[in-house]
């Protein structure tokens, strides 16, 4: 049995009960069996993007790869899940959100297995290019299930402030179990995922609840979904290799020309085909609209600053991996320990308050960072930058993906979770890669203390620039809703009658009964 949605669509849940429609109310085993499920897999999703970051120098020492290379590592996954993630989020509202999230987290685990088992670069880049599409469809069907089941408000709330917290813990614990586990060799970074996915298939099999196909119809946006992946898959490849080909080279502005004319081509298709992959109306929603921009800036800095970071711990320093991960593990430990407070927190200042206050933390913790030396100490450099990106990501991370659902019909609630996660990681591979070709532009390729410092410091002030164009792009928000709140709403002008005429009014219709 289903229950209707606002929009007349049927909700997730087989069982109305389950569903807390009291915000007070307590969850049910089985509605906490599913959330913790659907948390699972986001930790792995973030999990795999941070651990594989860590285990980069072992990476490249064992299979031969240069910088670029190993930055193909890491974008390899990012561009399979930021090019698909739209069509993730559309397949989720059509086949159903159930069905996409199991085999595309089936999926997820073979792929980690082959990625664990190669020794060819290339087939290592394919291999985390495939985890991250499967992920592209895990992210969006979970995301879209919480919003579908939990009606919005406090009990929303609370659930996606546990879900995306989850999503930021395991990026930030990543590092500390990729730093035990590199030191074993950095092939268990890839295998360790492979037992938890599965045991979280099994389980998601018994407690995700069925949902019927969409009765409506509906398309698949295939023309959309080749344009829109293959501009960004372009530009990040483009943004790549500009170091190497030269930034005014034929080369190079033929292929930016090339990202113009299928960005184009993606938007007229958008706005004509009968079934879109992204309904570009729902941009109308400014805080939607706003809530991509911050998230795109979020992760795209953070990307760029983890990037960097371990570099420089690494390879200028001489941490070990393990060195690196403890190093870091005070950021994640801020994000874990605010996971059950953080609903509370939303509800009391919303998410127009936060999001700023997240977004400065991050700005000040990476310009912090601009301090390195190639004899900087932990407690003067390493640890202030930490806490205050535990504290801005704990603050901002929940609060954008609250912001970017908000308000959105349950029918489009894929849709909504596929934007968010697409400029997530598109954010991210954009970041990532400018921040490569600064690095090794700023450092002529030289391996001395000196030139890896004159890469790695502008390429800590691009990061910082991102984070504050967020804040800024935050802030302007907040800005926006007091005074849209400020303003009265229009009381409309009746003529309304005196209690004389009234009474007489009532006196005629009584005479004419």
């Amino acid at each position: 049995m289903t229950a209707p949605s606002r929009s007349g669509s049927t909700a997730d849940l087989s069982k109305p009960s389950d569903l807390p429609s009291d915000p007070g109310q307590h969850w049910t085993p089985r509605l906490w069996g599913t959330l913790v499920v659907l948390c699972a897999a986001m930790f792995l999703d973030a999990l795999d993007v941070s651990m594989v970051g860590v285990a980069l120098p072992s990476i490249g020492t064992d299979l031969h790869l240069s910088t670029s290379a190993l930055q193909w590592v890491v974008s390899g996954y990012v561009l399979g899940y930021g090019g698909l993630l739209l069509l993730g989020g559309r397949a989720a509202d059509l086949l159903g959100r159930r069905r996409v999230f199991l085999v595309a987290l089936g999926v997820f685990a073979a792929a980690s297995l082959l990625g664990g088992l190669v020794d060819d670069g290339g087939l290592l880049i394919a291999a985390r290019f495939l985890k991250g599409v499967s992920a592209a469809f895990t992210a969006p069907a979970g995301l879209s299930i919480i919003t579908t089941t939990f009606p919005e408000g406090p009990a929303r709330n609370r659930a996606l402030s546990i879900y995306t917290t989850c999503g930021a813990s395991g990026f930030s614990l990543g590092l500390v179990l990729s730093g035990l586990l590199t030191s074993a060799g950095w092939r268990w970074t890839f295998l360790m995922p492979v037992p938890v996915a599965l045991l979280a298939l099994a389980f998601a099999v018994r407690l995700l609840p069925r949902q019927a196909r969409d009765e409506r119809g509906g398309g698949y946006d295939v023309a959309g979904a080749i344009t829109g992946t293959l501009s960004v898959l372009l530009l990040v490849f483009t943004v790549t290799e500009a170091q190497g080909a030269g930034w005014l080279s034929l080369r190079t502005l033929g292929s930016l020309a090339a990202v113009v004319v299928l960005t184009a081509a993606f938007l007229l298709i958008e706005l004509r085909t009968a079934h879109p992959l992204v309904r570009l109306g729902i941009f109308r929603n400014g805080g939607v609209a706003r809530a991509n921009l911050v998230a795109l800036t979020l992760m795209g800095s953070y990307a760029g600053f983890q990037f960097i970071v371990t570099l420089y711990l690494q390879r200028l320093l001489g941490w070990s991996a393990l060195q690196m991960a403890l190093g870091l593990l005070p950021a994640g430990a801020l994000v874990a320990l605010s996971a059950t407070r953080m609903g509370a927190i939303v509800d009391r200042f919303g998410t127009g308050r936060l999001l700023p206050v997240g977004m400065l933390s991050l700005a000040l913790g990476y310009a912090g960072f601009l301090r390195l030396d190639e004899h900087s100490g932990y407690v003067t450099l390493v640890l202030p930058s930490m806490i205050l990106l535990g504290i801005g990501f704990a603050l901002a991370f929940p609060s954008v993906n609250i912001a970017a659902t908000d308000g959105v019909t349950d029918d489009e609630q894929g849709l909504a979770s596929g934007l968010v996660n697409s400029a997530i990681q598109v954010g991210s591979a954009i970041v990532l890669a400018v921040a490569t070709a600064v690095i090794t532009a700023g450092s002529g390729g030289g391996e001395s203390a000196r030139a890896q410092l004159d890469g790695y410091r502008p390429a800590l002030w691009l990061v910082t620039g991102v984070a504050v164009l967020g804040l800024a792009v935050a802030t302007a928000g907040a800005v926006i809703e007091r005074r849209r709140r400020s303003i009265p709403l229009p009381v409309p002008d009746y003529d309304y009658p005196s209690a004389q005429q009234a009474t007489q009014a009532g006196s005629e219709v009584l005479a004419e009964r």
